[in-house]
């Protein structure tokens, strides 16, 4: 801001003491003026907002830590773990997008057939991964790397991501829902069909068009049989955080299920407290002799 311009006499009239002393007044108002004016400047730019850039793609994107909205009305197909190819699903699922050995790791043939089945697993076996399963079709790596748009779609990308190559997505939580009844499953593989369809995972396109009526959602028997969908149906989704998942039959089995974990790691902690008691017992039985 600019100080006020000061009006100077005219040079034949000489200013006497009083004159003088009015204009250093004027001056040294004109001054402080001008120095409170820069200081409320400087406090409003201050208190401007910085504007944070954003990646332009035509979608809106998730927000890490916010509400994952419902995709709704979703064609949502089955598959599970040891799967031979079809007409309409040429992949077998021997193996996963992330796992070679899939059908090994959980334990056989997750046989789809309801007679085959108890409560909600296959009745042969007891399976080592989370029979509640589902595929989304993208995957955020690609020949052994990330793919570059993943830190910019994936909200929990910064969060999660440990070293170079390594998914962010596998045993992700969705919740999925069929009229009243909402299961919940952990994310093992990538399809159908499609494993680079962002733009509906993350952003708010539509599943694009396939062999199967536009699928956009793969789940498991056991994701089917707890919502009592058919082969083929229509389904919503969303994301979940891992502290949204409530008590079910989701959080029973699986190596890979952080829940399951828990319990185990709970249960050694007992098993460990109560060794090291019997010891502390006997050691103390033999010190007495």
């Amino acid at each position: 801001m600019r100080a006020p311009l000061l009006f100077v006499v005219a040079a034949c009239l000489l200013p006497g003491p009083a004159v003088v002393s009015a204009q250093q007044g004027r001056n040294a108002s004109a001054a402080e003026f001008t120095a409170h004016a820069m200081k409320l400047r400087e406090n409003a730019l201050l208190k401007v907002e910085p504007q944070v850039a954003v990646p332009s793609t035509g979608s809106s994107f998730l927000r890490f830590g916010g509400k994952y909205p419902w995709k709704n009305d979703i064609v949502t197909t089955v598959f599970w773990v040891g799967e031979r190819p079809t007409k309409n699903n040429p992949t077998p699922n021997h193996k996963s997008s992330w796992d070679a050995s899939w059908a090994y790791n959980y334990g056989g043939y997750d046989n789809p057939d309801p007679a085959a089945r108890r409560n909600y697993i296959p009745a042969a076996f007891v399976p080592r991964l989370n029979p509640f399963y589902f595929a989304l079709p993208y995957n955020d790596v690609s020949m052994g790397r990330n793919k570059p748009e993943a830190p910019s779609v994936i909200p929990w990308f910064r969060q999660a991501f440990t070293e170079p190559g390594k998914t962010v997505l596998r045993g992700r939580w969705i919740a999925i829902k069929y009229g009243t009844r909402v299961a919940y499953a952990q994310w093992e593989d990538c399809g159908p069909f499609r494993t680079d369809h962002w733009e509906y995972v993350f952003g708010n396109e539509r599943p694009r068009p396939n062999l199967n009526k536009g699928a956009g959602l793969d789940i498991s028997p056991a994701v089917r049989d707890y919502l009592g969908v058919g082969t083929i149906s229509l389904c919503s989704w969303r994301f979940v955080d891992e502290n949204e998942v409530p008590p079910g039959p989701w959080r029973q089995y699986g190596e890979n299920n952080p829940f399951v974990q828990r319990q185990a790691g709970t249960r050694q902690v007992k098993i460990a407290t109560t060794e090291g008691a019997l010891r502390a017992i006997v050691n103390s039985g033999a010190r007495s002799r």
